[in-house]
């Protein structure tokens, strides 16, 4: 039951509704107008990360949620600090995160008024967080931030978004706490569970697509028996990596940007999909092509812990409301039903090792999938990768194998400068892991600064800068449609060992795969936050196409697709 708190000022009620709901660590930009939460911090247990740009303390946040499935907590300052938190908030909404971002915001008595850099919040954020408020009362505090941790783990969890006027944080007043919240589960029915095994029964090529969120480690391990048991291939969705163990048996492959044609195949000639706790989205649904829309080519089970989601693309044979966790837990309860020849499933681990195994060769003296490969053979299975998004990461993505689960920390919706603020969060919560985060010059660049971040605290983070001076993603785009015709792709880039050294922290520049062993180790070593600066051909564009490769074909495209020469 909630007790009445003595009287205390609304940024002190803020921090202990906080404590009690059990936040370690929160990731700021400092503000005026949330000054009185910021002094309640300082007589806190809760650790303070204080962070140089607001989108990369969302991000941080944004990452810890992702990892721990615990809100990661935010606080930044109204109006441009708002507008900077903006990107971790979309990122945790694409990526079924729980998050709560705090906002300062003016005081009560000006609103509507645009007052200095006053926003309304629930306009601005509406659209994309699962639910936003305005904290008008000291003795709501409590109420809310209650309700705030329900929200943003309860069905598809998501980012909260909650201002906190000025003059209510100083302001003192009493208010009634509630109990820590507590994770609201959905369960499988036995009679769901029933169908489930009727439908396995029948199937001699059954496809599990496994993704999103609501997972623990238990579960994974659950379901990984549960598709040996069957013989189940199994594969993730985009960036859902250490959802499944790559050298298990059962491990088929990511379903997502740059997907080995194999494994689309299998997935497409499959007799049973079980999409569990994903949506099955663009990216992973090779842009929605790869099943059958609203009706799939074969029986769907689609497990999800939002009822909303269940039917709103692909129309389900059996449609389960339940968590990944509950799901995978429950399916040591069903029953055995006869063996399936292992045929199916060799086939499809074989497809993925012919993928993986063999790095393909790229142009330039270095090679990235072998750099990738000497990373995976060569750090801890508990190491922890982060990344951003550009073509870089379609390497890792390919060529890591993650053994254990919450070791791939990165966003589904492909938002740039992602990676460094994630391992800097991952190197705080977990400051005996090693971290790892790979980054293109123009991803790393987006919140490089978080890097002081890194030197500030002592986190021996090791960023990977794969640098081909441009935005290779949009270029190989562009390339594509409009061949010839480059524009606003190329850059001018920092030495970015020197940018890590300016820091105080630790650099190396690579310009051969044979340099990076070495690289590697004296950044270790060092203990510092390091930056090894890979240099690449930019001809390396993807694992498995050059520019001029992109280049070539789309000329050849457009040649064939010009109307012919006629004469009178």
């Amino acid at each position: 039951m909630g007790q009445a708190h003595h009287a205390a000022t609304g940024g002190q009620l803020l921090v202990k509704a906080l404590t009690i709901q059990g936040v370690e660590h929160v990731f700021c930009v400092p503000g005026e107008s949330y000054l009185a939460a910021i002094d309640a911090l300082h007589d806190s247990k809760i650790e303070v990360t204080v962070c140089r740009q607001e989108g990369g303390a969302a991000m941080m946040a944004e990452a810890v949620g992702k990892s721990t499935g615990r809100p990661g907590i935010c606080f930044v300052t109204r109006g441009p600090g708002a507008s900077n938190a903006a990107a971790g908030v979309h990122i945790a909404a694409q990526d079924s995160t729980p998050m709560i971002l705090f906002i300062g915001q003016v005081e009560r008595g000006m609103r509507e008024r645009e007052a200095f850099q006053e926003i309304d919040y629930k306009s601005f954020f509406g659209g994309v967080a699962k639910w936003v408020a305005e904290i008008d009362s000291v003795s709501r505090i409590p109420e809310f931030v209650s309700r705030a941790f329900h929200v943003a783990t309860s069905g598809r969890p998501g980012p909260v978004v909650l201002s906190l006027p000025e003059d209510v944080l100083f302001e003192v007043g009493e208010a009634s706490f509630a109990e820590p919240w507590n994770q609201i589960e959905t369960h499988p029915g036995v009679e769901q569970l029933q169908q489930l095994r009727a439908l396995l029964d029948v199937a001699k090529r059954p496809v599990a697509v496994v993704g999103g969120s609501r997972w623990t480690r238990e579960a994974c391990q659950a379901f990984a028996a549960f598709a040996e048991r069957e013989r189940i291939p199994v594969a993730v969705s985009f960036r859902r990596q250490s959802l499944f163990d790559s050298e298990h048996h059962c491990f088929a492959g990511e379903v997502g940007a740059g997907v080995n044609p194999k494994l689309k195949a299998l997935v497409q000639e499959s007799d049973l999909l079980l999409l569990i706790g994903g949506r099955l989205s663009e990216l992973p649904s090779a842009s929605y092509t790869m099943v059958g829309i609203p009706e799939p080519a074969q029986p769907l089970v689609h497990v999800y812990p939002g009822a909303e989601e269940l039917g709103r693309v692909y129309r389900p044979t059996l449609g389960i409301n339940a968590s990944p966790n509950c799901f995978a837990l429950a399916l040591a309860d069903l029953a055995r039903g006869r063996a399936r020849d292992s045929e199916w499933l060799d086939c499809a681990r074989s497809s993925y090792l012919e993928w993986t195994e063999q790095p393909s060769v790229n142009p330039g003296a270095v090679q990235i999938g072998a750099l990738i490969k000497w990373v995976r053979q060569n750090v801890s299975d508990d190491a922890i990768l982060t990344v951003g998004a550009g073509n870089y990461a379609g390497w890792v993505q390919r060529f890591f194998r993650f053994r254990q689960f919450g070791t791939f920390v990165a966003p589904t919706s492909g938002s740039m400068g992602y990676g460094v603020p994630a391992a800097v969060a991952m190197q705080r919560l977990h400051p005996s892991r090693t971290v790892v985060a790979f980054a293109g010059d123009g991803c790393f660049l987006m919140h490089g600064q978080e890097f002081s971040t890194a030197v500030q605290y002592g986190l021996p983070v090791i960023v990977i800068v794969i640098n081909n001076g441009m935005y290779g993603t949009i270029r190989m785009h562009q390339e594509r449609e409009y061949p010839r015709r480059v524009i606003a792709t190329d850059l001018v880039n920092p030495n970015f060992a020197d940018y890590a050294r300016a820091f105080g922290g630790h650099g190396e520049v690579v310009e051969a795969t044979e340099q990076f062993a070495a690289a590697f180790g004296r950044a270790q070593a060092s203990g510092k936050p390091s930056i090894i600066e890979v240099r690449i051909d930019p001809q390396a564009i993807s694992t498995t196409s050059t520019l001029d490769d992109i280049r070539t074909s789309a000329l050849r495209r457009k040649e064939m697709e010009a109307p012919s020469a006629t004469t009178n």
